[in-house]
């Protein structure tokens, strides 16, 4: 498992001769992240379901995925298309499984696959909330469980991998969103996901990371239809999902050796490191307070706090 000069793929790039999983990969983020992937010479296995937006069946079950994989294909790469579910053991496993039945090898786990269901919270019902934070945090650990357990045992043998995972995370997560409580709670423990997988799994030669990407997706613009939308002009595209993937691919390369447990947010040229939660003014009296004690401290210490970034939708 442990190649440091892999054989080259169908082109030489940054990941030629890796070995590549990414889930809802048909289509938006996913498919500009496993074209790009091929781009840099990887082999890929393009996952994704066929669902609509908000994870109903599709009218083509696993067509999308297909589609990839032609695309791939006819650019000179190499690909296999993967109709599981991922957000469940037998799927996630499967994933994994298709990457070492066809390829021999795993060398790059991208989880990207999810999909919304909005609704304010007092409209927001069990089912959607559970629809959501399945697909968002089991569709995150479940590959990540298989993929790090193939990983753990290569280690064990003797052949320590140069694994990578990306997780996709939001915006949402980070800061909240008006509207998508479900949505937000589901990124928000993808970012918890992370700094424990990468805690848990360094030992064995895997690093995991986490992107909050801002792009045009099928999530995206329909809810944002104005900031989304590409330009008439031939300008710039920002939104374009394309504009994600390089910092994704480089995430998933052995280039990237020695960052692990890091948050990146992604959009059009913008590329920024999240610092997360920090210790901010603190006060320890060393003995217990009364309620009102303790109410003042905490003002106290809010005034001297660097004030929160505002909520996605929330009123400025």
């Amino acid at each position: 498992m442990n190649d440091d000069h892999p054989t080259p793929g169908p082109s030489a790039g940054l990941c030629a001769g890796r070995v590549v999983a990414v889930t809802g990969a048909g289509r938006g983020l996913g498919r500009a992240h496993a074209l790009a992937f091929a781009a840099e010479g990887a082999r890929v296995v393009v996952n994704d379901l066929g669902v609509r937006p908000d994870g109903t069946a599709g009218e083509r079950a696993g067509g999308p995925a297909d589609e990839v994989v032609a695309e791939i294909r006819a650019a000179g790469g190499e690909a296999v298309a993967h109709g599981g579910d991922i957000a469940t053991a037998h799927g996630a496993a499967s994933l994994v499984a298709t990457a070492l039945d066809t390829y021999g090898r795993l060398d790059t786990l991208v989880n990207n696959a999810g999909f919304v269901r909005d609704r304010m919270l007092v409209n927001l019902t069990e089912d959607e909330w559970d629809a959501v934070v399945r697909v968002h945090l089991k569709g995150h650990f479940l590959p990540l469980r298989h993929a790090a357990a193939h990983w753990r045992a290569e280690a064990k043998a003797g052949r320590p991998p140069r694994a990578r995972v990306v997780n996709t995370t939001s915006g949402a997560g980070l800061l909240g969103s008006v509207g998508q409580g479900n949505y937000s709670a589901a990124k928000a423990g993808v970012l918890g996901l992370t700094l424990v997988a990468a805690a848990e799994l360094g030992r064995y030669g895997i690093q995991v990371n986490a992107v909050a990407p801002a792009a045009r997706t099928r999530m995206t613009e329909r809810a944002f239809a104005e900031s989304m939308a590409a330009p008439a002009d031939g300008a710039f595209d920002a939104m374009a999902p394309d504009n994600v993937s390089p910092l994704v691919v480089w995430l998933g390369s052995t280039a990237s050796q020695g960052v692990t447990g890091r948050v990146f947010e992604a959009e059009g040229g913008r590329i920024t490191v999240m610092e997360g939660w920090r210790r901010g003014p603190t006060d320890d009296k060393r003995t217990r307070r009364t309620p009102a004690e303790a109410g003042q401290t905490a003002r106290e210490l809010l005034s001297a706090a660097t004030p929160p970034e505002p909520v996605y939708g929330a009123q400025r």
